[in-house]
């Protein structure tokens, strides 16, 4: 693959850079809890997610107050904030949230982990992941012996790395050996080794591949996006605990009422800009730290924001990482598939707001 131009980095730079609060490393604060939970006659819903540009639909949907209108005066959202998807499963599977916004490699580990007892109810976001590397890497066969950092052992961007270099006849390890040294880290200390030349590359989601390029001196190498159909591949999808979905059909589809409605208002062109405002007001009261607008506007052009869960771009991630022979991975046969994704509600959504109707296609 080609590298991009420079115009086309410095793009995509901007466009990235709108998530960079979250190297605050927020943890999640919800504590433990059941189903739902009943205060006098409200039902609060415990709602995750990231302070992160590619979670849009979640920041915009509580800035729009579309989740509070959709549950109505009996009923409140209480959020958590995450900082990885590992977090958010232990939070969902120990009952301390019943809904998260999340990628696609954790929603398959809290799949695995629970025997089935989470479900996909929507996507969120498709793209904005990169490999970012040096100046002086100008093709992938430059990469032997250079080492390349991921956010972590057997998340999204570490499988999308690894399967990459499988592709180009490169060999790695869990351990940092092979042709290609991989090093899972966390972000901000990717950057910083970046920085200090202790890495030479790192395939990150945003906000970090605008960091390394903006603050490292980095270049695009790989856009994901690329290396998928049509350039659609699942970022972000909703998922949620099976047992609150069983016990709670009708709540669930009040979130979802309020995420469709916060999708379609991102994708609105008379609503955009104000979609943009919400998303920087929601990270600055998270985190104190401003983002500026034209970040903002950037961001969202390299982003698309979906409903469809992309199932299949899932499927062929789980199956990669069940081939790289990562701890853990199991490739999703169709049995599974089926139990993962329930759409049911989310269409039933969709119709009523007269939007075309999802299917799940693996």
């Amino acid at each position: 693959m080609s590298v991009v131009t420079a115009r086309r980095v410095r793009s995509i730079a901007l466009g990235l850079a709108i998530g960079l609060v979250v190297a605050l490393g927020l943890a999640a604060v919800a504590p433990a809890a059941a189903s739902v939970r009943h205060q006098g006659d409200a039902t609060t819903v415990r709602l995750g997610y990231f302070d992160n540009v590619t979670h849009a639909p979640a920041l915009v949907g509580l800035e729009e107050g579309f989740f509070d209108d959709a549950l109505g005066s009996d009923g409140k959202v209480e959020t958590s904030i995450f900082n990885a998807g590992p977090a958010a499963v232990t939070a969902l599977l120990s009952d301390s949230i019943d809904v998260t916004y999340i990628g696609p490699n954790p929603t398959v580990s809290a799949f695995q982990q629970s025997d089935g007892a989470v479900q996909v109810i929507s996507g969120a976001a498709s793209g904005g992941a990169y490999l970012v590397v040096k100046p002086e890497i100008k093709k992938a066969k430059d990469l032997e012996g250079k080492t390349i950092a991921t956010p972590q052992l057997g998340n999204t961007q570490d499988v999308a790395l690894r399967s990459y270099l499988k592709s180009k006849g490169f060999t790695t390890d869990t351990a940092g050996g092979g042709d290609v040294s991989i090093l899972p880290q966390d972000n901000a200390v990717t950057l910083q080794a970046f920085q200090d030349d202790q890495i030479q590359g790192a395939w990150v989601p945003e906000p970090w591949a605008t960091r390394i390029v903006d603050e490292g001196g980095g270049k695009i190498l790989v856009d994901e996006r690329d290396l998928w159909p049509d350039g659609k591949y699942v970022t972000t999808d909703l998922l949620v605990r099976k047992e609150f979905l069983d016990e709670n059909p009708d709540v669930v589809q009040q979130v979802l009422e309020g995420h469709v409605e916060a999708v379609a208002f991102i994708n609105d062109a008379t609503t955009r800009s104000k979609a943009e405002d919400d998303v920087a007001t929601r990270i600055e009261a998270d985190t104190g730290k401003p983002i500026a607008p034209e970040l903002v506007t950037a961001s969202f052009d390299n982003i698309a924001f979906t409903n469809d869960p992309i199932a299949s771009s899932l499927v062929k991630s789980a199956k990669q990482a069940a081939a790289l022979g990562l701890p853990g991975a199991v490739a999703l046969t169709k049995a599974d598939v089926k139990d993962l994704y329930s759409l049911k509600l989310l269409n039933k959504v969709l119709k009523q707001q007269k939007q075309p109707t999802i299917k799940v296609s693996a």
